[in-house]
């Protein structure tokens, strides 16, 4: 470590702390010099050529002259590959057993001497030398895996590897978790490692907490999503196509993947992008929803400070109108930051401020850390060592590293021993009065000044009791303390739907909960990468997720704040955050007209929390996220794919945030159809661009024409809230009630909408046919209808 290293250090944690964390990184790297021998000579191998087949129901074994290839396709149309033995299972991934194989489906000769499987919904063929096409019904090959490549050490070990693919010259890629760069994948690397960006992160920031080997492709021929399931650190590089390119030649678009180790296996999904969800989140499970008032306002700083102080923001909230469904404790209500104990001085009597906030309907939520001081005497660290359940190192030695509350030892959540003990510690904070809790700090983090910020490589654990070490833990250790918590919660309380969210997960997060920006930079380039990571995080299967509002660092100015604002009220996790040196962030503190502002904001969002109810409920049941894209109902359109300034909340609505300072009007890509203005009413007939008014005091908000929302009425009762239909045109929109047991199925009402002698007629749809609702109906747009403005394209 050179000196501009421990300046850094010292800067970022404090001089005691960064002193520590210094000599904490240098043990770290000790520990891996000699637990992590060095690799050698390693020799490289490519399957070389086919030499036979082994048919089985869905698929079979395919075998090479240094390899095989296993290929499985599901009666669902989902494919799996895996080379040299590797199966779906073991899989932190998968939710239950992997899909049945198609029984109609198995292995056939292709031409060239390979070999294809032809299923009703997608066909794979691979060719004599290890390369693997996925075709549509039609033969259109929308991603083409070309031979692999390993490299395996001489003295024995993990073999890193190489896989090139694909895919076709129009193509967009989205996905690998949450990067601040997108939603869309520009050209470029990507690393596959969950990591703490140290401080606040922007758009140029790669990688962040949540990354996974994920690829949502977007072509005219279709889309595709194909997941490496794999956990250990890797790097993937995208290249996107070029139409026309070298003598009128296409060039196709490419994305190549780098895995330290672990097993070289695949899953293909194809369809639409509704349908590509659908068997993603039936594969990986579907996402837990929240309770309904985790859909509202809710208020988080790092640094209240004390109950008194809390009962001040919150008294402020009610004092001026404002909704607020919970508040947020952060590590300075913790006894020296120690996970579950609670500063009796600061908050004397915290059960008692629980009841006192719930009567007002406001809920207590707390943040929950992984890392445990490791000191003698400390409850939890007693009865952890005592269970056997903290990280050690090759020698037998727990494995520490400096975090918040000093020198600390990090639970093994690969071990199901370790999550039923670690689930039995929730009970202290339900006993707090706490309603939910948000993990943090779980990538997991150890300061350091150099080198990544976690545990030693070499550090053993248990998954599942296979073994291994933090190679191929690290990404999936949030996962897996998500996983703890999240059952641990569902035990405690069984007659509730846990509330938990997370810093840090990997592929199949969304069963335990949902997650949020993290640290992201206050600015407005930290505004446009909060939209990002909710888009992306969507479109690999977490639905719910959102930033801190007003940026984590810093002092936003009043507009920054405010269009922040306008922006998380319309996103899953509506959530104000920061840190203890940052500014405020309750709205009265910018003054009296961003307070009328947010207020409005705030109104709305709470009108609209039934459609908010009704989204949690159908990303469970179809996979489809909250916020989506503007293509997701048009992926051949080429101009919304490549539009990131605006998305679909649901089906029914388009909000355009601003995004830049100064804007008080923005241009607005539509998809086909009729679109109305929520605030003005003006009607808008797409595909093509609007120009909008975007003023101070709202961000531009469109209804799709037809649609059946569900809104809070005056009475608190949900009522039909229906844009008229275009003429000759229907529409349609669900409603899901909540139902706050775990495990009951909602039941899901359908309405239909179309016009009869230029009235707008509602009816709710059932097997047994269509009849009047009994809800309340309130139609909106009906004269603008049958005038539209032609959006320009």
């Amino acid at each position: 470590m050179n000196g501009r290293d421990l300046v850094r250090s010292v800067r970022l944690f404090g001089t005691v702390r960064g002193l520590r964390a210094a000599r904490s990184a240098w043990r770290r790297r000790r520990t891996d010099a000699w637990g992590l021998p060095p690799r050698g000579a390693e020799r490289a191998r490519v399957p070389g050529q086919v030499t036979g087949a082994e048919p089985a129901p869905g698929g079979g074994i395919v075998r090479f002259a240094r390899s095989e290839l296993l290929v499985r396709v599901a009666a669902t149309g989902v494919v799996f590959w895996g080379w040299d033995g590797a199966e779906p299972e073991p899989s932190y991934a998968l939710d239950g057993a992997p899909p049945k194989p198609d029984p109609r489906a198995g292995l056939e000769p292709d031409k060239d001497g390979g070999w294809r499987i032809v299923s009703e919904r997608v066909t794979v063929a691979v060719s004599r030398h290890g390369g693997v096409e996925i075709r549509t019904p039609g033969g259109v090959v929308l991603r083409r895996d070309l031979p692999p490549r390993w490299w395996e050490p001489v003295g024995g070990g993990p073999a890193r590897w190489l896989q090139r693919s694909e895919v076709a010259a129009d193509a967009r890629f989205f996905g690998l978790g949450g990067r601040a760069s997108g939603p869309r994948l520009r050209d470029g690397t990507y690393r596959l490692w969950n990591t703490d960006p140290r401080g606040s992160f922007g758009p140029g920031d790669d990688p962040l907490y949540i990354t996974m080997p994920v690829q949502l492709v977007v072509a005219d021929a279709g889309t595709h999503l194909a997941f490496i399931d794999n956990s250990w650190e890797g790097r993937v590089t995208l290249r996107e196509g070029e139409e026309g390119a070298g003598s009128g030649h296409d060039r196709p678009g490419t994305s190549e993947v780098r895995m330290g180790g672990g097993p070289l296996r695949c899953w293909v999904v194809v369809g639409t992008p509704a349908r590509v969800l659908r068997r993603w989140t039936g594969l990986t499970g579907a996402p837990a929803p929240p309770p309904s008032w985790a859909l509202g306002p809710q208020h988080a700083r790092w640094g209240f400070g004390s109950e008194r102080e809390v009962r001040r923001v919150v008294a402020g909230y009610r004092e001026r109108g404002l909704p607020l469904s919970a508040v947020h404790l952060d590590i300075d209500h913790y006894d020296g930051h120690r996970v579950f104990t609670v500063d009796a001085e600061r908050f004397p009597d915290l059960p008692g401020l629980a009841k006192d906030l719930g009567a007002d309907g406001v809920r207590l939520v707390s943040i929950v850390d992984p890392a445990v001081r490791a000191e003698p005497g400390n409850e939890v660290y007693d009865s952890g060592a005592a269970a056997g359940a903290f990280v050690l190192d090759g020698r037998g030695r727990e494995v520490r590293g400096e975090v918040w509350p000093g020198e600390c030892v990090y639970p093994d959540f690969t071990d199901p021993r370790v999550r039923a003990w670690w689930g039995g510690l929730y009970e202290e904070r339900l006993a707090q009065g706490f309603s939910g809790v948000w993990h943090d700090m779980n990538e997991p983090v150890a300061f350091a000044p150099f080198g990544d910020m976690t545990l030693p490589l070499s550090a053993r654990h248990c998954l599942e009791g296979r073994g291994g070490d933090h190679r191929e833990a690290h990404n999936v250790y949030g996962l897996a303390m998500a996983r703890a918590g999240h059952e641990a919660l569902r035990k405690l309380r069984p007659e509730e739907r846990p509330f938990l969210f997370s810093r840090s997960g990997w592929v199949g997060m969304q069963r335990y909960g949902g997650t949020w920006s993290g640290d992201v930079a206050t600015g407005w380039p930290g505004l446009r990468a909060s939209l990002a990571l909710v888009l992306g995080l969507g479109l690999c299967g977490v639905p719910y997720s959102g930033p801190d509002v007003g940026g984590f660092d810093g002092s936003p100015s009043p507009e920054l704040f405010l269009r922040w604002f306008q922006l998380g009220s319309c996103l899953p996790l509506f959530r104000t955050h920061a840190a203890i040196g940052a500014g405020r962030r309750e709205p009265w503190e910018f003054g009296p007209q961003v307070l009328g502002h947010a207020r409005a904001a705030l109104l709305e969002r709470e009108r609209l929390r039934p459609y908010f109810v009704t989204l949690a409920h159908l990303a469970r049941l179809t996979g489809a996220p909250y916020v989506r894209p503007l293509w997701w109902g048009a992926p051949a359109d080429r101009a919304l794919r490549d539009c990131e300034d605006a998305f679909l909340l649901g089906d029914a609505l388009l909000v355009a945030p601003v995004l830049e300072p100064g804007a008080n009007r923005r241009a607005v890509r539509l998809p086909r159809g009729l679109w109305f203005d929520t605030a003005s009413g003006v009607a808008y007939e797409g595909p093509g661009q609007a120009l909008l008014d975007a003023p101070l005091s709202r961000i531009p908000v469109l209804a799709r024409a037809g649609a059946v929302i569900p809104v809070r009425g005056e009475d608190g009762g949900t009522e039909l809230e229906v844009w008229s239909p275009a003429p000759g045109r229907t529409g349609s929109g669900l409603v899901v009630e909540d139902r706050a047991t775990p495990g009951t199925r909602p039941a899901v009402e359908r309405y239909a909408s179309r016009l009869v002698d230029g009235r707008v007629v509602v009816e709710r749809v059932s097997d047994a046919g269509a009849v009047r609702p009994e809800r309340r109906v309130r139609v909106r747009g009906g004269a603008a209808a049958r005038a539209p403005r032609r959006a320009q394209p």
